[in-house]
């Protein structure tokens, strides 16, 4: 596989060489761009597998490059600075991304998954959903990117009904009766969803508090759903749950 490394800085392009040579040996082949316009010309002329992109170049954006890219052939990995904003845009969108200084074990997971994705061809649509969040697109209107073994989902995140937790993957319940099973655990959809207003009622359950209709008290507590769905309220998010519930 060939991998393309564009950043403005030198130093971090010789060291993601050094890092690809050393703990990725499924990368045959490495060139480099310090910018959107020569990394544009890169992508051209090198038809990378792999693309590890900077954020914030001299001359623009890694979105600002990813923009002018249409049909994008390539796996995609952003390299960045922390930046909580831009992290969340990448876990809507379902984007990879590696923090700097790259960790080499981050490092080589980014690659592997991106070698298992090669054939996945809906970058561009993940890319739109990037954007929609990096512009503060109005929540009722947000979409996130959902991946089984087999396809990749776009949902609008106003269709999620609740999320449940199964072992380490999460079930996503969607308006119309669709369910979709994700290899990421619970906890780290709270961490998306829960700015959104999204309730932990639950150690398994995350609730859409757009969706819910009532607070069944019996039986130790439960929401009713649109659709009729029924999510438990634990007893120790009770309280929490009945006052979030108040303020929306």
């Amino acid at each position: 596989m060939k991998a393309l490394i564009i950043d403005n800085e030198p130093s971090l392009r010789s060291a993601l060489q050094k890092l690809l040579k050393e703990f990725c040996p499924e990368i045959t082949a490495t060139e480099e761009a310090d910018g959107v316009r020569s990394g544009i010309q890169k992508i051209r002329s090198f038809s990378p597998d792999i693309v590890l992109l900077d954020v914030e170049m001299e001359d623009g954006s890694g979105f600002d490059l990813m923009k002018q890219v249409f049909n994008p052939s390539f796996q995609l990995i952003f390299v960045t600075a922390h930046n909580q904003y831009a992290i969340e845009a990448f876990q809507f969108s379902a984007i990879d991304y590696l923090l700097k200084p790259v960790d080499p074990e981050a490092l080589q997971k980014s690659i592997q998954k991106a070698q298992n994705n090669i054939r996945n061809s809906s970058l561009q649509q993940q890319v739109q959903v990037l954007l929609q969040q990096m512009a503060g697109i109005a929540n009722h209107d947000r979409k996130i990117v959902l991946k089984d073994l087999e396809n990749t989902y776009f949902i609008k995140v106003a269709d999620i009904l609740y999320c449940e937790a199964e072992g380490t993957y999460t079930k996503f319940f969607i308006k119309g009766n669709e369910s979709i099973l994700v290899s990421k655990n619970l906890k780290e959809y709270e961490s998306i969803l829960e700015p959104l207003g999204f309730i932990r009622t639950h150690h398994s359950f995350l609730a859409n508090p757009d969706k819910i209709k009532l607070f069944d008290k019996t039986d130790g507590g439960a929401l009713i759903l649109e659709g009729g769905a029924s999510i438990p309220v634990s007893q120790r998010k009770k309280d929490y749950v009945l006052q979030l519930l108040e303020k929306s």
